[in-house]
């Protein structure tokens, strides 16, 4: 056994002993500003356990560490440390498109290798990163004399919060995939949730469970086990293994991200981090922006995907959007329903989808020239109903054919019930797959990989949870695994008006979400209201991030709401840096964002049911700068359970860095600014 000394970090020790007795610490490090603090034990049955203090506070108490194999014995007990290195960095790096220009990635890592007493001898690697705002960690199986493959049952990962709180979760495993809005409950009452999971623990810190870098793996929810202590449970597959791989691997990082408020945990940017630079090399093909679509009448029900006489995808309507996309300034036109495939029952079963054969109706060379002389591209759909093998078989067909007719982007789509994926292997043996056991993550990557071959991004619908492959591979612009707008569009069921503050702190936190804002008319089918006011439709462009995003409502609405129209037409999609400047989940947040390439920031608050109000101070603006803050904000009695939701005021005041304004918030309101610079770049 190898023993282990001090390390040179002051701030990252190890130490050994022959043998232990009793739970001892073996390990310890802290993160680059000494805040968080980690510490590493084996009790005295050999279980090895991490532990994660805050300010010297306890945050994670002792929490397992491990896996269960349906083919071995599980790695989890009888275990010593065998060797450990440490490691620190801090570099930054530029993102092509995104949020922040430049992020900075600041760490403290340490590999601890742990080795079995018995007679398998079989090791487990564990490798743990702080940063000042959060801890991650994962195991690495490398290959050896008695794991030379792994089917992995399940992982014996834990995180056992030290004190109760206020939780916000999805359920997991139900069968509207991530289509739940979030519950707010006692963190002790937590049923099993997907990630990521948001808590706001009794002493007020604010802590949000993940995973990053979920490549060829099962993706991880949270099943509680007793108390505030909760469990990994990985989606399943088809077969008994959750995990199947050759060894000489590694997990996705599991996260813990810390902040002293909801804003705080916005700012985080460690997701990101632990993924790998971009491998596609030159990205400048990724066109980042506004898009309008063939799309919400047939959410409405009034326009069909199916061929017959309520078409939408026919080539009169599409020219007509391209031609309203053209005057707005907006680059795009989504179109849906516009392939072979969609007649008759599809959901579940998309084998009938050709993804390079339009509908006779569908004009898409003459469309694809008609666009690009109107200086507009098409966005492509993929709907595969469920059948990502159907899929998988057409995959170069099909990005060839869009990139030959123009689309930079398309947006796939996977509708059928979780858990019923079909797949069907080469010998012609058929399966059912979850969204997000190993063999779909691995689908949509290989998706991701074939469209970048022809310089097109992706937008997932029913997708895999983001866990920051953006970095990676940035053709992942966007995806939804959530509620959108499309819940507003129909009778029941409606978004709640606490959902997007909701969204900011816990989807949002794993990356960009194509929700569809924008419905100026309030309407969706037979008339019904959303729960909104136009003030937040306009704020959600800011608050809601994504490289590419609708303009949802259709060119009739938006000529009704000129007003409001102009500051979706000039928000922009890439922004060089963001400031979370307040917030609560699921009651209110404000934004600021910085326009890429401009000197213009723009602002935007939404709230819940409540009337809301809050000060900001505009410290984010150039010292010595003037702007115009061009305010778009809740009218007199603004309510989004009356007629008065549609009540804006559109006004212009004189502002500069260190004044203090008012944001005021309607019952469902919102407010958004754009504060343009006195002769600074703009740029839409």
């Amino acid at each position: 056994m190898t023993r282990l000394t001090a390390l040179a970090l002051p701030l990252i020790a190890l130490a050994l002993a022959p043998t232990v007795a009793r739970a001892d610490v073996v390990a310890r490090a802290a993160s680059p500003d000494g805040h968080i603090t980690l510490t590493i034990s084996l009790d005295g049955e050999g279980r090895p356990s991490y532990a994660v203090q805050r300010n010297g506070k306890p945050l994670i108490a002792d929490s397992r560490l491990g896996f269960m194999f349906t083919d071995a014995p599980k790695i989890e007990r009888n275990l010593t440390l065998a060797d450990g290195k440490q490691a620190s960095s801090d570099t930054s790096w530029t993102q092509p498109w995104g949020e922040w220009t430049s992020i900075r990635d600041h760490h403290n890592e340490l590999k601890l290798v742990f080795r079995e007493k018995g007679d398998l001898q079989r090791e487990m690697d564990v490798t743990f990163r702080l940063f000042d705002d959060g801890v991650a960690f994962r195991y690495s199986l490398p290959d050896q004399a008695n794991l030379h493959h792994a089917n992995i049952a399940e992982e014996l990962t834990q995180f056992a919060f030290a004190q109760g709180g206020t939780a916000w979760w999805k359920p997991a495993y139900e069968w509207n995939r991530e289509e739940y809005l979030y519950n707010r409950t006692p963190l002790d009452a937590v049923g099993t949730a997907q990630t990521v999971m948001t808590v706001k623990l009794a002493d007020g810190t604010h802590v949000a469970l993940h995973e990053a870098a979920l490549v060829d793996y099962a993706g991880m929810n949270l099943a509680r086990a007793e108390g505030n202590t909760f469990r990994a449970d990985l989606t399943p597959g088809a077969g008994a293994p959750k995990v199947s791989r050759d060894a000489g691997f590694s997990t996705p990082w599991r996260t813990i991200a810390v902040a002293d408020d909801a804003a705080g945990l916005y700012m985080n940017h460690m997701i990101l981090n632990l993924n790998e630079p971009n491998k596609l090399g030159d990205v400048s093909w990724i066109k980042p922006g506004k898009f309008v679509g063939v799309w919400w009448n047939m959410i409405k029900g009034e326009w069909s995907w199916a061929r017959g006489p309520k078409h939408g995808a026919t080539t009169a309507n599409v020219r007509r959007y391209i031609d309203f996309a053209a005057a707005s300034g907006i680059p795009a036109v989504l179109v849906e329903g516009w392939n072979v495939g969609w007649d008759g029952n599809w959901f579940g079963n998309g084998k009938d989808m050709n993804f390079s054969q339009p509908t006779e109706d569908f004009d898409a060379d003459g469309l694809a020239a008609y666009a690009k002389s109107k200086g507009v591209t098409l966005i492509g759909h993929h709907e595969t109903g469920g059948s990502a093998s159907h899929y998988d078989g057409q995959l170069d067909t099909a990005f060839k054919w869009a990139a030959d007719h123009g689309e930079q982007v398309v947006k796939t789509g996977y509708v059928t019930d979780a858990g019923q994926i079909e797949r069907v292997d080469a010998d012609g043996a058929k399966h059912r797959e979850w969204h997000e056991g190993q063999w779909m993550v691995n689908h949509y990557l290989r998706v991701v990989q074939t469209a970048a071959k022809y310089h097109v991004s992706i937008d997932s619908h029913e997708p895999v949870k983001d866990t920051g492959l953006r970095r990676t591979y940035p053709n992942w612009v966007a995806r939804e695994g959530g509620r959108g707008m499309e819940y507003n569009a129909w009778v029941g069921g409606k978004n709640p008006p606490e959902h997007e503050a909701n969204l900011v702190f816990t989807q949002l936190l794993g990356g960009p979400m194509d929700f569809t804002p924008g419905v100026l008319s309030l309407s969706g089918s037979e008339g019904s209201t959303i729960h909104s006011t136009i003030a937040k439709q306009l704020a959600l462009y800011v608050v809601l991030y994504s490289p590419v995003v609708m303009a949802a409502d259709t060119p009739e609405n938006y000529a009704k709401y000129p007003g409001p129209f102009q500051f979706i037409k000039d928000v922009p999609t890439d922004w060089s840096d963001t400031r979370a400047l307040n917030g609560e989940v699921g009651d209110y947040v404000t934004i600021a964002r910085k326009a890429k390439g401009s000197d213009d920031w723009y602002l935007g608050a939404v709230g819940d049911e409540q009337a809301r109000s809050s000060k900001v101070t505009l410290d984010f603006l150039d010292a010595g700068r003037s702007y115009t803050a061009e305010i778009y904000r809740d009218g007199p009695g603004a309510d989004y359970r009356t007629e008065a939701r549609h009540a804006i005021v559109i006004e212009k005041k004189p502002v500069k860095k260190g004044d203090v304004l008012a944001i005021d918030l309607a019952p469902g309101g919102g407010q958004t600014i754009r504060f343009v610079a006195s002769g600074g770049k703009r740029k839409r």
